[in-house]
């Protein structure tokens, strides 16, 4: 089954002291493309957390978020008195107020308050850990549910040229009289006596130029494949894509080799079908 690579995950993790949200969304590339926003105390571990993700998201452009929101009175800031009474001194040579609007500007300036660097706890970087699961399971299931509908869309699409292509199976036989019936005409119109062996001859080369025969069975053939490819287990949008291009291949050269007004109109709206085969096949995993 395919799986989009457009997603979305969220987990909440709520310590005694502080709430932990971990937020992943993704969305379609051609390769992994990670950024990560996370708190400062817990860069040490960005590359472990960036792993995890990396082995669950083969691809797509990903946002990875950690959010830290203080729920207890534990806090790592405090004020630096030494710098905030020398701002205030200098305050009071330059402007007159009382100590209270000294303060508030004071305390508004750099190194007025001081944070100490926090260590990891390791009991609190698991629980981040376990969150970062959580959302890489709800990102995935998004993502397998986005995935059915894309499946659903090709398979749709897929078919479509498939029934095209039977219709142009069935024209073909008279495309090629027509081509026949053109040609004597034309020997016709030029009032000529020719050689009737010579014109079969010449008949049969123009009529071989024409042929689609071994188009319409690679066609049906990748068709085939690409059903096939679309139904297995694994989610292989590169794959398809490549699949596609060899269809696109083979329903040029039978527009090209028509010469045929209603076969021509077939041909248009199987690269219709294709062209939003391929805008589809950019969204899968």
């Amino acid at each position: 089954m395919i799986q989009s690579m457009t997603g979305f995950g969220k987990s909440i993790v709520q310590l005694p002291s502080k709430k932990i949200t971990v937020e992943i969304k993704s969305l379609n590339s051609k390769n992994l493309d990670l950024n990560a926003r996370i708190p400062s105390q817990y860069r040490e571990k960005e590359l472990i957390l960036r792993n995890t993700i990396s082995k669950s998201l083969t691809r797509g452009k990903v946002d990875f978020s950690v959010y830290v929101e203080i729920t207890g009175e534990e806090t790592t800031a405090s004020v630096n008195p030494a710098v905030v009474k020398k701002y205030m001194e200098q305050l009071r040579g330059i402007v007159s107020g009382d100590e209270t609007e000294l303060l508030k500007m004071a305390v508004r300036m750099p190194d007025a308050l001081k944070t100490e660097r926090e260590e990891i706890d390791e009991a609190e970087f698991k629980a981040i850990e376990a969150a970062v699961e959580e959302a890489l399971s709800e990102i995935n299931d998004f993502r397998s549910a986005e995935g059915k509908v894309l499946e659903d869309e090709l398979s749709q699409r897929a078919t479509n040229i498939q029934d095209l292509l039977k219709k142009v199976i069935e024209m073909d036989p008279e495309r090629i009289a027509g081509v026949r019936e053109r040609l004597q005409k034309g020997i016709a119109d030029l009032k000529e006596n020719v050689d009737e062996n010579r014109f079969e001859q010449e008949l049969v080369y123009y009529i071989e130029k024409f042929d689609i025969t071994e188009e319409k069975v690679r066609l049906e053939n990748h068709m085939d494949y690409f059903l096939k490819t679309l139904a297995s287990a694994d989610s292989n949008g590169k794959k398809l894509a490549f699949i596609s291009q060899e269809m696109g291949r083979e329903i040029n050269t039978i527009g090209s080799k028509s010469n045929h007004a209603p076969m021509q109109q077939l041909v248009v709206q199987m690269k219709d079908e294709l062209e939003k085969i391929k805008e589809q096949l950019l969204n899968v995993l």
